[in-house]
Parts: C-alpha cells; structure tokens; sequence
C-alpha cells in the first residue's frame, strides 16, 4: 500500500515522502492518526503542485538546519552524570532525554524525538545523532560520568 506521509515518522520517511508499507500499518495505524493519507492519482498530483510551491521554503529550512548543526557542532563538555555501580555499569541507560536536557541547559532547543543514541550502559564517551533534516544531521560527543552523592 502506498501512502503520502503528512508528518514525519521515524524509521519509515519524512513529511510528504510516498512510501509502501504494509496495509494493516497503513490502515490501522498511519491514516488513524493522520501521519498519512493513502497515495491515490488525484492526492499524488495534490503533492507534486505543493512541493513545487513550496521548493523555496524547504531551501530555507534546511538552510536553517545547517545553521543549527554547525553551532551544535560547536558543543563540548556535554557531561551526563548518573547512578552508577561499583562496577562502572549505569542503572537503567542513558537516553534521548537527558542528551535534550543537558543541550536545553547549553541553549539549544532540540526535540528528543530527532536525538538518536546508541545503547549507553556504561561510563564513558559517546556520540548521539541529532536529526535536524532528513540530509542533515550532527553528532554530538557526550561523556557519562557517575554521579557525585
């Protein structure tokens, strides 16, 4: 089943992509929560004249997003602190949400939903993925450290 996607949504496309999926996910789930519409003749013709209106403006939003990731590439000193064992392993994992908290606290305001971190179990260095656009995105090096009583 092919659907016009009205917003993005992660792991399957971007705002206005036309993707296949299968119908069930089609029909119980995206058209439900209008995350998209069914890509008939008449609503793929619909898109393609309000892509074309809107060319320009998708020019400036992604100039914008790389504006935002050259000054997040900036960041440094991103430092998580949390509840770790005497073995150096962290209770629970550190997530998308405290990567938006600590960039909140640098200034920048980032969604959670486009921060993409790998599984985090144990102190150390790592990088997180901020999906600012669909052809840009940014690493940012965090560091987890434990935290002081």
């Amino acid at each position: 089943m092919e659907i016009i996607l009205k917003e993005d949504v992660v792991g399957l496309g971007y705002k206005n992509d036309i993707v296949n999926v299968k119908d069930g996910y089609g029909r119980n789930y995206l058209i439900p929560t209008r995350k998209g519409v069914i890509a008939s003749e008449s609503a793929k013709k619909v898109l393609a004249e309000e892509l074309k209106q809107r060319a320009h403006k998708l020019a400036k939003i992604k100039a914008d997003a790389e504006e935002l990731a050259a000054k997040l590439a900036q960041v440094e000193g991103l430092v998580i602190p949390t509840k770790v064992s005497a073995t150096g392993v962290i209770y629970g994992s550190v997530n998308s949400l405290q990567i938006a908290e600590k960039l909140k606290e640098k200034g920048f305001d980032i969604d959670r939903k486009i921060i993409i971190v790998n599984d985090v179990k144990q102190t150390g260095s790592y990088t997180a993925t901020v999906k600012l656009h669909k052809e840009v995105s940014v690493e940012i090096p965090f560091e987890v450290v434990a935290e002081q009583e």
